[in-house]
């Protein structure tokens, strides 16, 4: 196919495609979906081999957002029964960490919900980066907290974090649909914050959300305006009692589209799949190795994900491996260019950067249930955490 062929070379050399390529990936059709995920695969094994980065959330304080993003089980009003707590003290947010880190993961991210922190909160995270540096010297960690305000990014960088993530989520034409609480260009703002900072930026996307083609196509040529240094892709989860709780609107076939979508526009950055692999991707998760290099290791922050051994026997049978503490995540250039090698994938709002969700895997259909179609909801995949941080039981990383 002379598409895939020119995204191939393009990826290599770091050329933005047009977005007539990008939306024509999109709109490939599933015959051919294996060439798409080959195609994009040689870009994703050109600049980091066959990697896989693990990361591992903590949410260190979780429900009671006064903002009103619709994907948010977190939320302004959101009647999902999710875990509310407020701040973990540092050293149970160490303790929490150091069951992902146990489990292989190379960075942390702390995740607060919240319209964006106060001072008091900075210096709460601040002590908690601490903790957790002084018993994992080599651990990088990404704070995120919401908006930034001046001065805050350059505190959280003096603390010892590595990275900041704040998601774009969606394009700025279809932003005020989703959020009214604040805007679009709030959230770019935060992500020039942490880059002048000198935090790695990360910033990424939920789809699912009845979202066009263009507008994803928008936010990820956005984002690639941005350059961020990792770019996490949410899938929507409909979590019962938010006001997306009926758009199943995926297929694991979309799913892998969307990727290769995004490995083809952003080649040398990390791309994670992050909130809702389990539940829109399901047994085709290993696919999505061929695309993204990065994932989440066990929980998320208000639901349940796969668990962690299964993750990491998903990764050997595949034939990638975990990438270790000792290497670094992104290619020569960008490293060598201030970008720094880490950055991670939570939102403020809840959930994995904005989905509010992850899932557990769900039991096997009997052999007399009929197989769901394509677009049916699927609430028997989606779980509500409660274990791990803010619990008094063990995380399953």
């Amino acid at each position: 196919m002379d598409l895939l062929n020119t995204l191939v070379d393009k990826g290599l050399r770091r050329e933005l495609p047009t977005r007539e390529e990008a939306l024509a990936v999109l709109a490939t059709s599933d015959d051919d979906l294996l060439e798409v995920v080959a195609a994009a695969g040689k870009v994703r094994r050109h600049w980091f081999g066959r990697r896989v980065k693990l990361n591992y959330l903590v949410n260190l304080k979780s429900g009671l957002c006064p903002e009103d993003c619709s994907y948010c089980s977190q939320r302004l009003g959101s009647k999902a029964d999710i875990l509310k707590y407020t701040w973990l003290k540092p050293e149970e947010a160490s303790r929490a960490a150091a069951a992902g880190l146990a489990g292989g993961a190379k960075r942390v991210c702390l995740v607060a919900s919240g319209r964006g922190p106060t001072d008091r909160d900075v210096d709460r995270v601040s002590e908690t980066i601490k903790a957790i540096k002084d018993e994992h010297a080599d651990v990088e960690v990404c704070a995120c907290l919401g908006l930034l305000s001046d001065g805050q990014a350059e505190r959280l960088r003096a603390a010892g974090a590595d990275a900041y993530n704040h998601n774009l989520n969606t394009s700025e034409a279809t932003y005020g649909d989703i959020t009214t609480t604040h805007t679009y260009a709030d959230r770019v703002d935060t992500v020039h914050k942490a880059h002048a900072a000198g935090l790695s930026a990360c910033s990424g996307l939920i789809a699912g959300m009845g979202e066009s083609d263009e507008d994803l196509v928008d936010v990820v040529f956005a984002l690639r305006a941005l350059d961020p240094d990792s770019v996490p892709v949410n899938f929507l989860i409909p979590f019962e009692g938010t006001p997306l709780a009926k758009e199943w609107n995926l297929t694991p076939q979309r799913c892998l589209r969307i990727l290769a979508m995004v490995r083809f526009v952003c080649p040398d950055v990390e791309v994670r799949i992050a909130g809702g692999r389990e539940v829109h991707l399901r047994t085709m998760q290993p696919l999505a190795l061929h695309l993204a290099n990065s994932i989440f290791l066990g929980d998320y922050l208000t639901s349940e994900g796969q668990a962690g051994k299964a993750d990491l026997e998903m990764i050997a049978d595949a034939g990638f491996e975990v990438e270790g503490a000792d290497q670094v995540t992104l290619p020569e250039h960008r490293a060598a260019g201030g970008c720094r090698e880490t950055a991670s994938g939570g939102c403020h709002e809840g959930g994995v950067c904005g989905t509010g969700t992850g899932a557990a895997s769900a039991p096997a259909a009997s052999s007399a249930t009929p197989a769901p179609s394509a677009h049916d909801p699927r609430p028997d995949l989606v779980a509500v955490r409660r274990r791990g941080a803010g619990t008094d039981l063990a995380p399953n990383a």
